[in-house]
């Protein structure tokens, strides 16, 4: 028996598998676009890093960095024992993920994890993380096998365009901001050389 896939549109999902009390501000994991593009209120934000995931580009995007008939590429995390995954805490209102549920819904479910924020003094915490798992529509996985995946996700990068822009500049500006965090991802700065030697 299969799983049932997430549909794209996950924001009624969320609601309902995900309550919240109206009076209690929830730590956000950001590990994508929620690191450089905040376009939402928060109380507090600090660098942070979870435990057990790594980044990958393998989630399609039909509504932010491509359409529908011609799918983006953007970032989602994938379980893997041992890695860490650098990122941005915020602690946010529980109103906020009206609108943020709307930004991740094609196919990003809200899941429970421990934040690990680099705080003055570190500190550890239970907090949200957006997160398209295979069992989504959108799901696109990897790209070719091996060291050829990198380059191929680049190459299907290179080529699309959404509402939001062209598919690079979300990659150019995560790996940007990931330096900025002193944060070490092979397979983001891979992606990033590509891109760079195609526009050379």
């Amino acid at each position: 028996m299969t799983e049932e896939k997430a549909p794209h549109d996950t924001q009624a999902l969320n609601k309902s598998r995900c309550t919240l009390d109206a009076n209690q501000p929830v730590w956000l994991f950001g590990y994508g676009s929620l690191i450089y593009k905040v376009d939402f209120d928060y109380l507090q934000r600090t660098p942070a890093y979870i435990e057990n995931w790594q980044r990958r580009f393998w989630q399609g995007s039909h509504d932010h960095r491509g359409t529908p008939d011609a799918p983006g590429r953007v970032a989602t995390l994938l379980p893997h024992t041992g890695a860490v995954c650098m990122g941005m805490a915020y602690k946010v209102s529980p109103q906020v993920f009206e609108h943020l549920d709307h930004r991740e819904k094609n196919g990003y479910l809200r899941l429970s994890t421990t934040l690990h924020l680099q705080s003055e003094p570190p500190q550890s915490t239970q907090g949200l993380v957006y997160i398209a798992t295979e069992h989504n529509e959108a799901f696109l996985g990897p790209a070719a096998e091996g060291e050829a995946d990198e380059r191929e996700i680049a190459r299907h990068i290179a080529n699309a365009r959404g509402p939001s822009g062209p598919n690079d500049e979300y990659v150019l500006r995560l790996a940007e901001a990931l330096r900025s965090l002193n944060a070490n991802d092979p397979h983001v700065f891979a992606i990033e050389r590509y891109l760079l030697e195609r526009g050379a």
